[in-house]
């Protein structure tokens, strides 16, 4: 009756994750718009440590600034790393890997640039035709998320953005949009990129520029709210259409632990985790979790809620739960006089004395990954896409087009381990796709140099070079391990 699955599953999907305003690129071509990402600037002279501090925080005015077509600075998500000319290079090296899916998202800003229009931009959905009529000529599953930190900046210097209620109707006619475009050739979707992410980074998650809200909390819930229901409704179109397609959420997933075994620090590590976990509860069970009374309360939000807003997040779940797993982080009830994990960019926490870390100071812990995936199967019974997971590194390209990355091979590596030890322990886990399969622009430092991928890209973090691709170490590493089903992993 009970047997342990010792292997991936057979239809396992392998592949690599993207997202479009880190690696598409053509910001000026086929009549896209200006997004959230478009307005981040790349400065040589900022320090390391500093350079995420604009992501985290935007202004007015340096939304405005970056309008101003005479302001001389380089906006590296505005060029990604020009997909939109190599997307048929670049989906061939992805299938000489043997990928099986490809994690992507669509432009909302190059389907309807201003995100309030009523007929769609045409250059930009036959963009999309072409990169998934070449995604299907090499039997690679596209995975598609609707809004991944790029709705139109236009939503947020007119409507607000997502704290407007406006905003569903707007997003709900462009997913139906797509979901009819691309019917048949898309199966798997997700709406909101690391939807939990609103409470760290605001402006990218939600179009909130800071000083326009005096109570950013009440604005942060109230547009996270919204985005629920757009969700909701989205899943709701999508059924409609597509009866076959699955639509997910996806969740910024790191797993809390106790930095002691105090009383103290477990109650306010189940806090931390609770923070995200409202996330996922909404989305997959329908409704908002018992704790939410006092979460809102703690932080003096009262959420406006309409009539028929808690049915229609019953009625329309979503189908899986995915999630970016990129470390653990310690918890403290009292961490003044602990060294805080400084690298851990979003959620910050206590620095684990028995984890390495990477050259940005991201605490590495593989193991936690089986936990945060029992976690989660143990809480929804639903099946879990991991979609993304992977290292940040400086590489070098040495003479002959070489490239060694041991130490990224070595990262992926135990964290497929771990996956393989989570579906022996009855885990529905159904698909990998690492982050970065292709060097693209950081989404927090705005730096190419800080390079996830198995494919290098010949360009630096002003924009200089040739954009060719060359295949590092990693590359043939992963095309082994998609080959054997993740069997040979050395």
């Amino acid at each position: 009756m009970f047997q342990i699955k010792t292997k991936f599953p057979d239809n396992f999907l392998w592949g690599g994750a993207t997202a479009a305003n880190q690696f598409e690129g053509g910001s000026n071509v086929g009549g896209k718009g200006l997004s959230v990402s478009d307005v981040y600037y790349f400065d040589e002279d900022i320090p390391k440590e500093q350079l995420s501090n604009q992501w985290l925080k935007m202004t007015r005015k340096q939304v405005e600034e970056a309008q101003d077509p005479t302001i001389k600075k380089y906006y590296p998500k505005r060029h990604g790393v020009d997909f939109y000319n190599h997307y048929q290079e670049d989906i061939a090296l992805f299938a000489e890997m043997g990928f099986k899916a490809f994690r992507m998202s669509i432009a909302w800003t190059r389907i309807f640039p201003n995100g309030d229009e009523q007929e769609p931009n045409e250059e930009g959905l036959a963009f999309y035709d072409r990169v998934f009529d070449e995604l299907n000529k090499y039997g690679i599953e596209p995975v598609v998320t609707l809004s991944h930190y790029e709705m139109p900046l236009n939503l947020v210097t007119k409507y607000n953005g997502w704290v407007n209620r406006e905003v569903i109707d707007l997003f709900v006619h462009y997913a139906t949009t797509v979901f009819e475009r691309y019917k048949g050739k898309v199966k798997y979707w997700m709406t909101f990129n690391e939807i939990n992410s609103c409470k760290h980074h605001p402006y990218v998650s939600l179009g909130l520029i800071d000083e326009d809200h005096l109570h950013l909390e009440q604005a942060k819930y109230q547009g996270a709210h919204h985005q629920f229901v757009a969700s909701a409704l989205a899943t709701k179109v999508l059924k409609e259409i597509d009866s076959e397609a699955k639509m997910g959420c996806m969740v910024s997933y790191t797993l809390f632990v106790p930095y002691s075994c105090a009383p103290e620090d477990f109650q306010k590590t189940m806090d931390r985790q609770r923070d995200a976990l409202l996330f996922s509860d909404v989305q997959v069970r329908g409704y908002y979790p018992g704790y939410t009374a006092r979460l809102l309360a703690d932080r003096n939000v009262v959420l406006k809620m309409e009539p028929e807003d808690e049915q229609i997040l019953r009625n329309n779940p979503v189908d899986y739960v995915s999630l970016s797993y990129y470390m653990s982080s310690a918890v403290s009830a009292q961490p003044e006089n602990l060294e805080g994990a400084i690298g851990n960019l979003l959620v910050g926490g206590i620095k684990n004395p028995y984890l390495p870390e990477s050259a940005w100071g991201w605490q590495i812990d593989p193991k936690s990954l089986r936990s945060a995936l029992n976690q989660l199967y143990d809480r929804y019974q639903k099946p879990l896409f991991i979609a993304e997971n992977g290292l940040g590194a400086v590489d070098t390209l040495e003479e002959g087009d070489i490239i060694n990355d041991d130490y990224r091979i070595s990262y992926l590596r135990e964290h497929i381990k771990q996956i393989k030890e989570a579906i022996a322990d009855g885990v529905d886990v159904f698909g990998y796709t690492s982050w970065g399969c292709i060097d693209m622009i950081s989404a927090s430092t705005n730096q190419i140099s800080k390079r996830y991928g198995y494919i290098y890209v010949d360009q630096d973090d002003m924009g200089n070079g040739t954009k060719r691709r060359i295949k590092k170490q990693s590359f043939y590493w992963y095309k082994h391990v998609i080959k054997t089903n993740g069997e040979q992993l050395e």
